[in-house]
């Protein structure tokens, strides 16, 4: 596997010098890393990265700061809600997409990452979000993203979590047959299909992932979690109560030179992380 990190977790405390997306680079390599997960407007400060800045300028500038640091980017993130209920800011939040994949197709990321969303303005679960409904809200907002991804030979890849619309394997599964685009893929991070509801069926749950998904995985996120009262809390890999065997037994076998990204690290235990689950992959 290819380890890498989401570059805003190499985060400002190290100095005012690491608040730039090349300093954040440069340590990312730094710390033996070899891909990354990028925010821009969580690494840029200053710039709100509408339409007007997802320019051309803007890929072949990434593409050099990352080239610069032997870095491969392995997710263009753009986390908006493709559920929006309000028809004109949907309609807002879809040309992001455009611009985003047409940046990520210049730069050449692995693909262009996004959540599931929910049925609401806020983007938060509600008594609809598990909804059938919902789920179809869903799919017609991302089929038009697809659609453009298609166009510009980009991968676009949505990441199942419990607590948006798309929360289990089987509505993962749902949503890529009824796209029906080899351009559309699965990011996996096992740790946001969980909830305190469902940690007693983790193996189970994590084997369905598996089955149902295993050829449409392109990314994978590895975290640690934490139970608090009624909800977990997402921290770095290896500090927490998550097992990687079972996952990682699977990317050992079936996925090779996958790139999968750290998640919730800080700058102290984020090589720590690193090496742990390194050691455990090649014990495997």
């Amino acid at each position: 596997m290819q380890l890498g990190i989401r570059l805003h977790d190499i985060n400002t405390s190290l100095g005012e010098e690491y608040k730039t997306m090349e300093k954040r680079a440069e340590k990312a390599r730094e710390e033996g890393f070899t891909c990354v997960h990028l925010a821009y407007s969580k690494v840029i400060k200053g710039w709100t990265f509408d339409d007007c800045a997802l320019t051309e300028g803007l890929a072949q500038y990434t593409k050099r700061v990352f080239r610069k640091n032997d870095l491969d980017v392995a997710v263009l993130g753009c986390y908006l809600n493709l559920a929006h209920p309000d028809p004109e800011k949907l309609r807002e939040i879809q040309s992001r997409y455009f611009g985003t994949i047409r940046v990520a197709s210049l730069l050449g990321a692995s693909v262009v990452g996004t959540e599931t969303g929910a049925p609401n303005a806020e983007y938060k679960m509600d008594s609809n979000t598990h909804s059938r409904e919902a789920l179809e809200a869903f799919i017609k907002g991302l089929a038009p993203v697809v659609e453009c991804a298609e166009q510009y030979g980009v991968s676009m890849a949505i990441e199942p979590v419990w607590k948006h619309i798309v929360c289990t394997p089987e509505r993962a599964r749902t949503v890529l047959d009824a796209i029906g685009s080899r351009n559309l893929r699965i990011i996996f991070d096992p740790v946001n299909i969980l909830y305190p509801g469902n940690l007693r069926e983790r193996e189970e749950l994590f084997e369905r992932a598996i089955n149902l998904l295993g050829d449409d995985i392109a990314v994978v996120h590895l975290k640690d979690y934490v139970v608090q009262g009624d909800d977990l809390k997402s921290i770095a890999a290896g500090t927490g109560e998550m097992d990687y065997k079972q996952i990682l037994s699977f990317m050992k076998a079936r996925k090779p030179y996958i790139q999968t990204t750290l998640e919730n690290t800080t700058n102290e235990n984020a090589v720590q992380s690193r090496e742990m689950l390194e050691e455990l992959y090649r014990s495997l």
